[in-house]
């Protein structure tokens, strides 16, 4: 069974990179890998936030999230 991955991000170029180099390199027989850009879709700002994302890009894998760089604050996508 696959596992749940969501990249969060907000259409900068800090995260685009991130998203070009990880979230595109999971294994995908592994990860079902879902793509989130919360600058184009504010209502999942809460669910990012819920998962323990404090700023973008993040990866959340399962309950883990991982923060990538730093491209804003999720206070400010708000």
């Amino acid at each position: 069974m696959r596992q749940k991955a969501v990249f969060y991000h907000a259409g900068c170029p800090v995260c685009v990179d991130a998203e070009r180099q990880l979230a595109v390199s999971l294994d995908p027989a592994r990860f079902d890998v879902e793509v989130v850009h919360l600058g184009d879709d504010k209502s999942r700002v809460a669910e990012a936030e819920a998962a323990g994302v404090q700023s973008v890009p993040a990866l959340v894998l399962g309950r883990l999230p991982l923060h990538i760089n730093f491209g804003a604050s999720i206070a400010d996508l708000r």
